[in-house]
Parts: C-alpha cells; structure tokens; sequence
C-alpha cells in the first residue's frame, strides 16, 4: 500500500461536444423541475431557503427519519464535511484515512486537506474488491475509510458484507464513508443497514439519475449522534433556493427517473456489444457508465473523440487502469452516437 495526498484538478470545461466523459445525465432534469424554477417567486430568492419540507421529501424517499439525513452542495460538500469533522490530528499525530483505490480523486484530497494521512490500497486485479487488503491497513490512527460503491471509475459494486465487516474493525470513533453516488443505477444500497452500523454515513446525491448536477445538491445519512459534528462543517444555507424547489419536483417524478435508469441500462448493453464485436476489454458496470481497457494510448484516443465532438474520460493514469477510458451511458441515441466515433478511432488506431 502506499501513502501520498494529491491534487484534484477540474476536467477543462468542455461543453460544444457530446459530453460522454463526466457521469453526468444525458438527458436532463425532468421537465416538472423546470417548472418548478420558472415558479420560483422573486421573495423565494430574495430569502435564505426554508429546508424542512425538502428533508422530508428526502427522508421519505430514502425511507429514513428526518434526523437521519443531512442535505449538502452536492455529495462533494458530504465528503468534505465528513473529512474536516472526522480527521483532524490525533494526539499521536495525523489522523488516517483509508481509500481502496482507484476512487475519486477527492476522496485522498479531501483527506490531506484536512490533516489527515490518505492511505492508498492498491486494486486487485479485475477489481475485485480488496478487503483482506482494506483490514489490513487499518492502524490505531485510522479515523477513516472512505469507500465507493459502485465504485469510480470501474462502476463495479462491492459486496454489503464487506463494508459490514469493515465498520466493525475501524478503531472507536472512527467512520466509514459510503459514496454511493451511483447507487440508483446499480440498485442496491447500504441504507437500510445504517440502524446496526451508527459509524457508517452513506453519501448520495442527486445529480445522476435525478440530472441535478448543475445544482448542485446531495445529502449525507447515517446516526444523528455521528452526523451531528458532520453538520457543523455544513455551510448554514449552502443549498440554495433553486436547489431546494428543484430536488422536490425531481423527487416527485419517479416515473422519469425509472425511464432513464432504462435508458442507462439499454446504453450499457450496447458499449459491451461493441466491446466484444471489436475484442476489447471492460467491465460490466453498475453505474452509468462503462471502464473500458483501449489497448492503445486512452489520451490520445479521448483526444481523438474530441476533435469529432465525443468527450470521453482519460482513466489511464487511475491505479489499475492502464490504458482505459470511461464512457458515460446515458440516453440510447447519445450513446450510440459515442460509440460510432469511439469505434472509427479505434479501428483507425489498429
């Protein structure tokens, strides 16, 4: 295993392309959002934003008490909370936090951002999850292990059973971070467990299947007593009114969601069909998206969908990703539209 922090750079902001490379949802928000916003009173903005009936529809939807649940600026500001309220320096010296990788890049920063000594373990090969691995870094100093389930960039689960196993040999007051940005897709989710597991938060977010990401909102889950120091790292109002209005509608339209979680799987299924036509490596994903190993330079080939107008992710330099790119599957058409370009580099490639 190794020990290290690093930087979080911003993909560059492209957006005159079909974007492909950012998870984001191909489709948009529900057309009941849009409404929402265009009711928005100029009182409704003019004021800090009232919470309870958006926690209620949250909690409601996650089948959780209101106590339970914390709404954040996107799941980025959940996990920057949790990092400042849970790993600040032991008496002994840094605090630990413990991230299987790859993982998003945050999840280290974030870690080194607030004093504490991101511990790295290194990926199996095919991604099997690295629990042995995962318990055996777990030290006196450990404050925290950071998970992501499916995981970023693999989009492959890991079983329930583990983070069980985990959350009950982490050290006294420390936590275990669940990010389950893409748990709609995978439709799975370590919620219900929380009750029997008071150390471990769940992270979720809405800029996925719900298409908030411009928004910017998510929310943490977990124990009040362990959300409780995780609030007061929460801005006061950072959810804003338009964020606030937006997530109810979204909510409130479980039919579009249920299509394009549809759509997503349809998606994946064509990635993987070209995969095998042309005998290229991936891995089936429970996310929305696919990690696929090129066999060729993934930079150049990302460059090379650009310059057509397909912005695809660079994954080659994520531990154990040699020479992958990640594709988002979105809605049927953008993806086939992706994969046309994806498929012209490749075979020019060869």
């Amino acid at each position: 295993m190794s020990t290290s922090s690093y930087d979080y750079d911003k993909p560059p902001e492209l957006y005159d392309g079909l974007r492909l490379h950012q998870n984001e949802n191909t489709r948009g928000c529900s057309p009941r959002v849009i409404e929402a916003l265009a009711a928005l009173r100029p009182e409704q903005i003019a004021l800090y934003p009232p919470y309870k009936a958006v926690v209620d529809a949250c909690a409601a939807h996650f089948a959780v008490t209101p106590d339970r649940i914390a709404l954040t600026n996107g799941l980025d500001e959940g996990i920057f909370a949790t990092s400042v309220a849970c790993l600040r320096p032991l008496a002994t010296g840094p605090a630990e936090a413990i991230v299987p990788q790859p993982a998003f890049e945050i999840l280290a920063s974030n870690a080194a951002v607030a004093g504490a000594r991101p511990v790295e373990v290194p990926p199996r090969p095919d991604f099997e999850f690295a629990l042995d691995e995962v318990l055996a870094a777990i030290t006196p100093s450990t404050r925290g292990v950071f998970l992501t389930n499916p995981n970023n960039p693999t989009g492959i689960s890991m079983p329930m059973a583990a983070i069980q196993t985990i959350a009950r040999r982490v050290p006294k007051g420390a936590v275990v971070f669940v990010d389950e940005a893409y748990a709609d897709f995978a439709g799975a989710t370590f919620i219900p467990e929380l009750p029997d597991f008071p150390n471990v938060i769940v992270g979720r977010t809405f800029a996925k299947a719900h298409g908030l990401a411009g928004l910017r909102v998510g929310a943490i889950l977990g124990a009040p007593d362990t959300l409780a120091p995780i609030r007061q790292a929460i801005g006061v109002y950072s959810v804003n009114a338009a964020a606030v209005v937006a997530l109810q509608a979204a909510l409130a339209d479980e039919a579009f969601v249920l299509d394009y979680l549809r759509q997503v799987r349809e998606s994946k299924a064509l990635v993987y069909a070209m995969c095998d036509r042309l005998g290229v490596k991936y891995w089936k994903s429970d996310a929305n998206f696919v990690l696929v190993r090129t066999g060729g330079d993934p930079r150049g080939i990302a460059t090379a969908t650009a310059a057509r107008g397909i912005y695809l992710r660079d994954r080659g330099s994520e531990p154990g990703c040699e020479g992958c790119i990640r594709i988002t599957a979105g809605i049927v058409e953008h993806t086939r539209r992706g994969l046309a370009v994806l498929e012209e580099v490749l075979c020019a490639a060869h």
